[in-house]
């Protein structure tokens, strides 16, 4: 069986590998592939595997930005630290969803399942199960942070907020009255944690609340430049990456 891997990080690149080829014994691993533009080059030269396995945050975006550039007709088994993206891994070819470490059982799980229903590429009725148990995680978002700063706490509440970004491997959050506090997560995890129809990732450097946009100019290669509110010292550029699904966030606001 001919088996692709989508994963960011060499140990869980090699410790996926081993536990495949102990459960798989016929598995060919084609390639392991680290980035979104890698996976959208890898996939536009070379013939569709059997078997994916893929990671959903990869060293350069969100794994289901290769969906946008690419047609993957191949059935995928998604392995992810969280579980917030278990919607969005349903509405493409996922038959399961594992969540790390991954261990030997819960591959062969996975891998059985696939057998069983690759004809059809259809979510088990368990799997069914499991998506309605995390719609209720998915949907439920970070509020409030408590930011310490000497012996003080303060809570910052999550509509307080204009922005979030890292600065000299140290990440922060930028009020609309352009406080500015540490914070104790990194920008993958706020991407998480943060309600998608209100914060958006823009590059590596940035995640910005869609309020805190004051002003917006085409840039080169298609990308967007964007001055906020509260100003920032930084650029504040809209990756290439990640353009096309910026400008479909900016009008994807709910209907009321």
């Amino acid at each position: 069986m001919r088996i692709l891997i989508v994963e960011d990080e060499e140990p869980a690149q090699k410790r996926l590998k081993k536990i495949i080829l102990e459960v798989i014994p016929d598995a060919e691993v084609l390639d392991c592939i680290s980035s979104v533009e890698s996976a959208i080059r890898w996939f536009r030269s070379n013939p569709m595997p059997e078997l994916i396995f893929m990671d959903i945050q990869l060293a350069d975006g969100n794994s289901f930005d290769i969906f946008r550039e690419v047609r993957i007709n191949a059935p995928i088994i998604f392995i992810t630290a969280f579980n917030q993206y278990a919607i969005d891994a349903f509405k493409v070819n996922s038959i399961d969803y594992l969540l790390k470490p991954v261990n030997k059982e819960g591959l062969q799980q996975a891998y059985d399942k696939m057998i069983q229903f690759k004809k059809s590429l259809q979510p088990t009725p368990d799997l069914m199960e499991k998506l309605q148990t995390l719609d209720s995680a998915v949907k439920t978002y970070k509020k409030r942070f408590a930011i310490r700063f000497g012996e003080h706490i303060k809570s910052v509440s999550i509509d307080e907020v204009a922005y979030f970004y890292t600065e000299n491997k140290i990440n922060f959050l930028c009020t609309n009255d352009n406080r500015k506090y540490p914070v104790d997560f990194n920008l993958d995890q706020l991407e998480n944690l943060l309600d998608p129809e209100h914060f958006f990732r823009i590059n590596r450097q940035f995640i910005i609340n869609i309020q805190a946009i004051a002003e917006m100019r085409a840039y080169s290669k298609a990308r967007v430049i964007i001055k906020l509110n509260p100003s920032c010292p930084h650029e504040t550029i809209v990756s290439v990456e990640r353009s096309a699904a910026f400008k479909q966030w900016l009008g994807a606001g709910k209907e009321e």
